[in-house]
């Protein structure tokens, strides 16, 4: 078995061109549809105003993943409950089934009961495979299902 150094930590601005550097290759591969530049990433995941956390797990420098969690306000573009948490990870390609997912919501998780949040929306997309079975595996249960996406709530 392959010796791992990775860490989880927060994200910091710093991170961001790694970041942005493999959600561009998940737009390349079709796995992503939303936007993958250095401003989206800066302004939606490290720098969000309701932002819970947004944590990166890197090994030796290289940023293999990161989830962000934020408080969902009214009206926001997922139709989440106001209060709940809403939870994304993305996982660098060459890094999928390191345990990356699981050490990144381990973090999350924390943080989310230190929120008082009660549970946590994840919409993913219908056809993502990996998505849905890796917030199954998490403790997530489909509560709705959209066009096009699946939604899984966690109880905190």
């Amino acid at each position: 078995m392959e010796k791992t150094t990775m860490i989880v930590r927060d994200g910091i601005p710093e991170d961001v061109e790694q970041m942005s550097s493999f959600l561009r290759e998940l737009t390349a591969s079709g796995k992503r549809t939303r936007p993958d530049d250095e401003a989206f990433v800066l302004a939606n995941y490290i720098n969000d105003p309701d932002k819970i956390c947004c944590s990166v797990a890197e090994d030796e420098g290289v940023i293999l993943g990161f989830q962000s969690l934020k408080k969902a306000k009214e009206g926001n573009q997922w139709g989440v409950e106001p209060g709940w948490g809403i939870i994304g990870t993305h996982t660098k390609p060459s890094a999928a089934r390191r345990g990356v997912g699981r050490a990144l919501f381990d973090m999350t998780r924390k943080a989310a009961d230190e929120a008082g949040l009660s549970h946590i929306d994840a919409s993913i997309g219908a056809t993502n495979s990996e998505g849905l079975a890796y917030y199954e595996a998490m403790g997530f249960r489909t509560y709705r299902t959209l066009e096009g996406t699946i939604c899984k709530r966690f109880d905190v």
